[in-house]
């Protein structure tokens, strides 16, 4: 008896589902991209339960006969390709004739279409990979197809489903990706009623497509890049280093119009932007690299999320000479009559640059073992020299970066010289020594952002106006909740705010929390909350991500609400407050009144970013580094 016997076409449908359909998203990419090859010039895109429940995708594309839609659910059946040849000039979105049997193999599937001016639709509807049914449908416009149930014969996929609200994080996500890359289409999609995306066509500006998927913010920030080669062409846009992320979201990249993650890309972005961001951050960037059909293997991935080049580093070289070009001319800059004319103002990659080398510097010359010097050669008895003390540092990281001791740890010492502020402690966040903060003699302005100042003894210091206002913004408003016989003052403020249903679950939930933290909300009806108060400070913040991020960071019903409970959401408040306050640079008074808040803030509770309040030099080390 054989060993070896043929699968059948229910089972190898679900198996083609494994690598094809490995979440929501994955449906909705892939019905998309269907009726993108259709011609739509709109799609829609709705769920339910994140998606697990129900995606229903329709388009206004030519539709397909009823012989067409009953063909399209058989492995292998599809309009792209017909001989061997056509696999190397692929320039359709779908070509291998899988996804929709692997789809309707583990969902219930039903399909609606119809052709141009026909008189009669077709309806399919198919089961779990069972036989269809195929039934005369009203007439429509393009097709509808709609998911239910996903995943619900194999349960053991379903399981493996994240929560709903990262699946539908990741659908939206999908929808983005072929919004970006399709302006000349408009995009919309909604989750149980609620907008998620909406962009009609924007061929003529692509920016308003890129507004609409990143942030309306990051539309006065972008500009052009283009590069035309042989056989290769690079389009789209970079944001300015004023506009970056904490993390490589807005970087996207599109080859042939299909979404590419692909490392040597990425990668050629990041080098392209490394002499103008600080670390930490990432570009923002939407690039368009055609190439030949021929030339661009885009078989290669289950998928297709990543391609093979014939020549990667041409088309590499491309992109970066398109970024740096760019990068160089600075037009965020103005005119170069505009900058000759007004030198002052740089943009914010310069001064970020230049600090974060001036710290990176100031780091490897005390703790980062840099070449030895004259200083460091071995005395007579073999000994060396104590190296000149370090940098302080203190920020609101709260507590020893790196350390399993808490008590203090002396570091280094040079003979005839006392310890200065934080050189005993140099990475733990010790309270400064009174009167500190109001001792600093301003110099000047880095970069129209850090504030240079003269320390005790000659030491050169680099405040941060951000970290420096978020300490004492939390200090503030941890006091105020400590003191629970001081009601937080009211602020003539009103506004509503449309949110996410979840986020305004948690706010109306959590509403006895945020009256404890100084913020008053109301329901408004649907989705919109009316904002009615805030604490002082808060007053010209974004709305709309101050709530957003509040109702990621209160605490649960059942959890008592005094201070360490609401400890998360001060420091979001705090953090919001700085971010607008530090949008400016800060006037001598404003500058002057934030040093005295400092001597009188509470440098132990950590702040949300742990960023660097300043950076103390001494001028010994100074010298030794100018010798």
């Amino acid at each position: 008896m054989s060993r070896i016997a043929r699968l059948s076409d229910v089972l190898i449908n679900k198996i083609a589902a494994g690598e094809v359909v490995e979440r929501p998203a994955s449906v909705v990419k892939e019905l998309c991209e269907n009726s993108l090859d259709a011609g739509a010039r709109t799609v829609r895109v709705e769920l339910e339960a994140g998606g697990v429940g129900r995606i229903t995708i329709s388009d206004d594309g030519h539709g397909m006969s009823r012989e067409d839609a009953t063909l399209c659910l058989e492995r292998h059946a599809t309009s792209k390709l017909r001989e061997l040849d056509d696999l190397f000039h692929i320039d359709s979105m779908g070509f291998r004739g899988e996804a929709i049997p692997a789809i309707a193999s583990v969902s219930r599937f039903t399909l609606h279409t119809a052709e141009p001016d026909a008189h009669e639709g077709t309806k399919v509807m198919v089961e779990g990979g069972g036989p269809p049914t195929v039934e005369a449908a009203p007439p429509r416009v393009g097709t509808v197809i709609t998911i239910e149930d996903l995943f619900f014969n194999v349960p053991a996929r379903r399981k493996f489903m994240r929560q709903g609200a990262t699946e539908l994080k990741h659908c939206e996500e999908a929808v983005v990706r072929l919004a970006l890359a399709h302006p000349e289409v408009g995009f919309f999609a909604s989750h149980e009623g609620n907008e998620l995306f909406s962009s009609p066509a924007a061929e003529h500006d692509p920016r308003e497509r890129i507004a609409a998927a990143l942030g309306p913010a990051s539309f006065p920030h972008l500009f052009p890049v283009e590069e035309r080669r042989l056989g290769v062409v690079v389009t789209g846009y970079l944001a300015s280093p004023e506009y970056t992320l904490p993390n490589a979201r807005g970087l996207y990249t599109f080859v042939n119009r299909r979404y590419i993650r692909d490392r040597g890309l990425i990668s050629t972005v990041q080098r392209a932007f490394q002499d103008f961001l600080p670390a930490g951050r990432q570009p923002v960037v939407v690039l368009h690299i055609d190439v030949e059909p021929a030339a661009v293997d885009v078989n290669v991935h289950p998928q297709k999320m990543e391609v093979r080049f014939a020549d990667a580093r041409g088309v590499q070289d491309a992109i970066s000479a398109a970024l740096s070009r760019v990068l160089r001319a600075a037009p965020w800059l103005g005119s170069p009559e505009e900058q000759a004319a007004n030198p002052q103002p740089r943009d914010a990659a310069h001064y970020a640059h230049a600090v974060e080398r001036f710290l990176t510097r100031a780091q490897e010359a005390t703790w980062g073992a840099p070449l030895p010097t004259a200083m460091d050669a071995p005395g007579p008895d073999g000994s060396t020299p104590a190296r000149p003390l370090t940098p302080s540092y203190f920020s609101p990281n709260g507590g020893a970066q790196g350390s399993a001791f808490p008590g203090p740890f002396q570091g280094p010492q040079v003979p005839g010289r006392s310890l200065g502020f934080g050189e005993a402690q140099p990475q733990l966040n010790e309270a400064p020594p009174p009167g500190y903060f109001a001792a600093l003699r301003p110099m000047g302005l880095l970069g129209s952002r850090f504030h240079v100042c003269e320390g005790p003894g000659g030491t050169l210091v680099v405040l941060d106006p951000h970290a420096a206002l978020e300490r004492a913004r939390l200090t503030a408003y941890l006091r105020r909740l400590e003191d629970e016989t001081k009601a937080p003052p009211p602020s003539l403020f009103g506004t509503t705010v449309d949110l996410s249903l979840a986020a305004v679950k948690a706010l109306v939930d959590g509403r006895e929390a945020l009256l404890k933290l100084g913020v008053d909300v109301e329901p408004f009806g649907g989705t919109a909350l009316a904002l009615k108060s805030v604490p002082a400070g808060l007053e010209s913040v974004d709305p709309r991500a101050l709530l957003e991020a509040l109702s990621r960071a209160l605490p649960p019903r059942s959890a008592p609400l005094d201070v360490t409970s609401l400890a998360e959401a001060v420091r979001v408040m705090a953090c919001h407050a700085a971010r607008r306050a530090s949008s400016s640079p800060l006037t001598d008074a404003q500058l002057r009144a934030l040093l005295g808040e400092l001597d009188r803030a509470d440098f132990t509770p950590p702040c949300t970013h742990g960023t660097v309040v300043v950076l103390e030099m001494p001028l010994l080390e100074l010298e030794r580094r100018a010798r």
